[in-house]
């Protein structure tokens, strides 16, 4: 029998689901779009702009699509920190479009 992944396939097209409306309302067709990319229980979100993905940070699924734990990646050590202050860490809310907007103010276009 296969393994049923950490996050679950229902989980993952809503995630995807959020992705490509937030894209479309914050970025018309501009040549930047966030990106998912699941490892395990962990979402990475990155910023395609141009051609080109930034990593922008790791969120964690907990069971709950409100409730993900989010960790901005820090690019003076290039790892992603939990415990970070950062600009935009007020849009942090435990939801994926909430980590996108986070992420908008913390590493701008």
């Amino acid at each position: 029998m296969p393994r049923k992944p950490a996050i679950p396939n229902e989980v993952r097209t809503e995630v995807e689901r959020i992705i490509t409306d937030f894209n479309r309302r914050t970025f018309r067709n501009s040549g930047i779009a966030y990106s998912a990319h699941y490892r395990g229980k962990h979402l990475y979100l990155k910023r395609n702009e141009y051609g080109k993905p930034i990593p922008i940070c790791c969120l964690t699924y907990t069971g709950d699509m409100n409730r993900w734990e989010f960790a901005i990646f820090k690019y003076t050590d290039e790892r992603y920190a939990d415990h970070e202050m950062f600009p935009g860490m007020g849009e942090v809310d435990g939801t994926v479009e909430g980590a996108m907007r986070a992420g908008l103010e913390a590493y701008q276009v």
